[in-house]
């Protein structure tokens, strides 16, 4: 009977490990460690299943409603132009987030 060594091993996830990941992807904390351990500690691995999970919560919110959001105006140096933009979300959390803002 031949043995797997990487099942034979427990790996490990630590918080830093957890904390980078988050960091590289913006995902959360419990989406990030269970997708480390999935992937066996191999980052590259873990960033592409929490793509995928992105996606498919994604699709599952295509049709909600986006009532909440900011709206941006930027005028020329000489006020003869400008440009208005309303950027949408789900709620006012996201809305009011300083990345989402910027």
């Amino acid at each position: 009977m031949k043995t797997n060594l990487k099942s034979l091993i427990k790996m490990s996830i630590t918080a830093q490990d957890v904390n980078k990941l988050r960091t590289m992807t913006g995902a959360g904390m419990m989406d990030c460690k269970k997708a480390l351990t999935e992937a066996e500690g191999d980052f590259e691995k873990a960033i592409e299943i929490l793509r995928k999970k992105g996606q498919k919560v994604s699709a599952s919110r295509s049709d909600r409603d986006t009532k909440e959001g900011s709206v941006f105006v930027r005028t020329s140096a000489d006020n003869k132009e400008a440009v208005l933009i309303a950027l949408n979300c789900e709620t006012d959390f996201v809305a009011k987030n300083e990345e989402f803002q910027n």
